[in-house]
C-alpha cells in the first residue's frame, strides 16, 4: 500500500491521508478495526480524484460520512475509506432553499434552517448523520423524510461524471434510494423549505429533542435504530415482547431504555453485535413469526 499512498499524495494533501486508521474512531458505534487507507478530502475535485484513482487501480472504495448506522468488522476494511464529513461541509442559503454539502451534519442543517426561519426540516435535527448519508437512506423521523424536502442532488457517478439529479430520479423510499445501486457519491443537495415562525420551529425542534433524550439511549455509543420497522409492527416492541430488553452479548446490549437500539457499553466488538443481532432475529422469528431485517449496514472483513 506504500506505493498507493505515495500516488494519493499527488492527488490530495498528505495531512488528509491516514494508514491503518482505526475505524472505531470514525463510527458512532465506536466499533471497528483499521482501514488500509483513510482519506478525508476537502473539495469536490479531490473527492472525484480519489474515486477515479480507486477505480483505475482496482482498489475497493467505501464512502463514509460520520459513521452512523454502520457496523465495521473487527478486522477492519480493505482498500480506501473516503470520508465525506467535516472537511467537506457547509451550507449556502438561497431564499427558501438550502444548498448543503454532503458532509454537513443534519443537526447543523436544521439549525441553519431555524436561523433563516425556514420550516420543514425540524424532523432531522436529532438524526445522527450527514446530509449525504441522509439522501442515500432517505432518512426520516417523526413523520418527516428527506423525500419531502429534497429538491435535487449533485452526485459523482461511477464513470467519474459530476451531474445534478432531481429528487424524483433517486427512487427515494423507506430507508432506501438508488444511490447505492447506481454507485453514486452524493456531493451536495438542495432542500426546499417554507417560511415559518422561528419560535414555533424552535419549539418543535425542542419537542423532538426531548423525545429523543427521553426515549433513546443517547448516553451510549450506538448506530441508531438497529432494525428496520417490519410492516405492521414496531421493531422495539417486538424485541421487548420477546423478553430481550437488556439482553447482552459481551459489551453489546439491547438497550434497556429502547429495545430498538443495540448499544456499546464500553468495549463491544463487531462480533458481539452480530451475535446479538442474530439472537434477536431468531427469538423474534420463533415467537412471532416476524423476520427482522437489520437497518445497520455491515462493512469490512467479516
Amino acid at each position: 500500500m506504500d506505493t498507493k499512498i505515495d500516488q494519493l499524495k499527488q492527488i490530495i494533501p498528505e495531512k488528509y491521508i491516514l494508514r491503518q486508521e482505526p475505524m472505531k474512531n470514525h463510527t458512532t458505534f465506536r466499533i471497528g478495526g483499521p482501514a488500509d487507507i483513510f482519506v478525508a478530502p476537502e473539495n469536490m475535485e479531490e473527492i472525484k480524484a480519489v474515486s477515479c484513482f480507486a477505480k483505475e487501480e482496482g482498489i475497493p472504495l467505501f464512502v463514509l460520512g460520520n459513521g452512523s448506522n454502520l457496523l465495521v468488522a473487527d478486522d477492519g476494511m480493505d482498500g480506501i475509506v473516503l470520508q465525506i464529513y467535516k472537511n467537506y461541509s457547509g451550507i449556502e442559503v438561497c431564499g427558501n432553499e438550502l444548498i448543503v454539502k454532503a458532509g454537513t451534519l443534519l443537526s447543523s442543517t436544521s439549525r441553519a434552517a431555524l436561523n433563516e426561519e425556514l420550516t420543514g426540516f425540524e424532523f432531522a435535527g436529532g438524526i445522527p448523520g450527514t446530509f449525504g448519508g441522509a439522501v442515500v437512506m432517505n432518512a426520516g423521523a417523526y413523520g418527516g423524510e428527506m423525500v419531502q424536502v429534497l429538491k435535487e442532488v449533485t452526485v459523482l457517478t461511477k464513470e467519474g461524471e459530476i451531474k445534478t439529479l432531481k429528487a424524483e430520479e433517486l427512487e427515494l423510499g423507506y430507508r432506501t434510494s438508488n444511490v447505492l445501486k447506481n454507485e453514486y457519491v452524493v456531493l451536495e443537495g438542495v432542500i426546499a423549505l417554507k417560511k415559518g415562525n422561528k419560535e414555533e420551529i424552535k419549539a418543535k425542534m425542542d419537542e423532538y429533542a426531548l423525545a429523543r433524550k427521553t426515549k433513546q439511549p443517547l448516553e451510549y455509543p450506538s448506530a441508531g435504530s438497529t432494525f428496520k420497522r417490519p410492516e405492521g409492527y414496531f421493531a422495539g416492541k417486538l424485541i421487548q415482547d420477546a423478553g430481550l430488553k437488556g439482553y447482552q452479548v459481551g459489551d453489546a446490549q439491547v438497550s434497556e431504555k429502547h429495545s430498538g437500539f443495540v448499544i456499546n457499553r464500553g468495549n463491544a466488538t463487531a462480533s458481539d453485535v452480530m451475535q446479538l443481532i442474530s439472537d434477536v432475529k431468531d427469538k423474534v422469528k420463533e415467537q412471532f413469526g416476524v423476520t427482522m431485517e437489520p437497518e445497520v449496514k455491515r462493512v469490512g472483513r467479516f
